[in-house]
This record gives structure tokens, C-alpha cells and sequence, in this order.
């Protein structure tokens, strides 16, 4: 009887009703949570694979106009380094034919647009972590709410009763115990992908840094070449 009343299904069902809303509150967190874990991952495996591929055709050797034709072109959504190389190598392109500027305002301009463009992948990649922390956060302390208002309800049942048992109050416990466990469940594996995923998404910022740093570099080799001249092109990697 015993392993019959204490059944977690059994318990949940039979808890007060500010119970059950706090673990209906805590699934929807769990769920909501490992649905970003999942999309988070794919996304940054696939930023992670763009940019690989990006470096590997940047650092080839090839011209830098003929590739951004390629990209412009395209009529595409870039993203990553690509977005980066883009928006940098318009900007350099639009304020050279129009002429006038100097080569620190030729590269200062790139750089603008490639700091813009870091910032909105900075934004994409960092997108939903914060909810991943605030489930980490809270959901510990809504679990605990609901075990506390359990704990309340089973010994408030004992208020009328002249002899207390044990048989009597496990069950009000153990359901509110439930409450407690469902809130580490959904917390433990929000705190755990948020460490890994910000730590990713720092890595790969990182990556994207450099590249504003060593493509400038490339620009203002360019910068004052002639209109007329060589276009400008990466020296491939030994």
C-alpha cells in the first residue's frame, strides 16, 4: 500500500493545486530549455563550419573583388565571417569609387561596417542564452517554492488529527519533494549548456574579431593603390 501512495504519478495528481502549477511551470522551463539546447547546438556547429569554410577560400589566395561578387551576387542572406567580409568590402568598394577620401578614412570606413555586422552575428549567436540562464537560475527556487507550500498543506492536514503518523504525512512530503526535483531537472542541464554554449559562442566571437582585424590590415595594404590598379587579393597561407 505504501509503494502504491507514494507512486510520483499518483502523487502529482493528488497534490494541491498551487503544486501542480509550479511543476506544470517547471516542465514548460524544462521543455522550453532543451529546445534551445538543441537548436543552440545545431547553430553553432554550423557557424562553426561556415567559418572554417569561409577562412579556407579566404586564405586561398583568391581576389577579393571577384569574391565579393560572388557573394553579392548570389542574393543571399550571409552570415558569419561571410557577413562580416561583406558589409567591410562594400563599404571600401562604395567610399574608393566615389573618391575623395583618404586611406584612413578608406579603412576606418570597412571597419565600421564590418564592426556593425560583428555585432548583429554577435547578437545572433548570443540569441536565447539569456533564457537558458534564467531557467538555470530560478527554477531551483520555483521547485523549492512548490516544496515549502506542499510541506505546508501536509502538516496543515494534521491539525485535526490527534495522532500523527508517518503513513499519514509521507505522502504530503514526498509530492512536495517532487516539486524540488523537477526544478533541479530542468535547472542542472539549462546551467550546464549555457557554460558550454557561452563559452562556444565567446570562441567563435573571437574568430570573427580576428578576422575584422586581419582583413583591415589587407584593406590598408590596398588603400592606396590606384582605382585603376591590382585588385585587391590575399596572400594564400603558407
Amino acid at each position: 500500500m505504501m509503494t502504491e501512495g507514494l507512486n510520483p504519478w499518483e502523487l502529482v495528481k493528488g497534490a494541491s493545486i498551487i503544486v501542480q502549477i509550479v511543476m506544470a511551470l517547471l516542465l514548460i522551463a524544462s521543455l522550453v530549455s532543451w529546445s534551445i539546447m538543441l537548436r543552440k547546438r545545431a547553430e553553432l556547429r554550423r557557424a562553426r563550419i561556415d567559418a572554417d569554410r569561409f577562412e579556407e577560400v579566404f586564405w586561398s589566395g583568391g581576389d577579393l573583388t571577384a569574391m565579393f561578387r560572388a557573394i553579392d551576387q548570389g542574393r543571399r542572406v550571409t552570415k558569419g565571417m561571410e557577413a562580416i567580409f561583406e558589409q567591410g568590402f562594400r563599404e571600401f568598394q562604395r567610399m574608393r569609387q566615389q573618391g575623395g577620401f583618404a586611406s584612413a578614412q578608406l579603412l576606418e570606413g570597412a571597419r565600421r561596417g564590418m564592426r556593425v555586422a560583428l555585432l548583429k552575428e554577435s547578437d545572433r549567436l548570443e540569441h536565447s542564452l539569456s533564457m537558458l540562464a534564467t531557467v538555470g537560475s530560478t527554477s531551483p527556487y520555483v521547485g523549492l517554492f512548490g516544496t515549502v507550500w506542499g510541506i505546508m498543506n501536509a502538516f496543515h492536514g494534521l491539525g485535526n488529527v490527534q495522532q500523527a503518523t508517518l503513513a499519514m504525512v509521507a505522502p504530503g512530503i514526498a509530492e512536495a519533494l517532487i516539486a524540488t526535483a523537477m526544478g533541479l531537472f530542468a535547472a542542472i542541464p539549462a546551467v550546464i549548456a549555457y557554460n558550454r554554449y557561452a563559452d562556444q559562442v565567446s570562441r567563435i566571437e573571437l574568430r570573427y574579431d580576428t578576422f575584422v582585424e586581419e582583413l583591415s590590415t589587407i584593406l590598408q595594404r590596398h588603400a592606396t593603390a590606384p582605382r585603376a590598379g591590382h585588385a585587391p587579393a590575399v596572400e594564400a597561407h603558407a
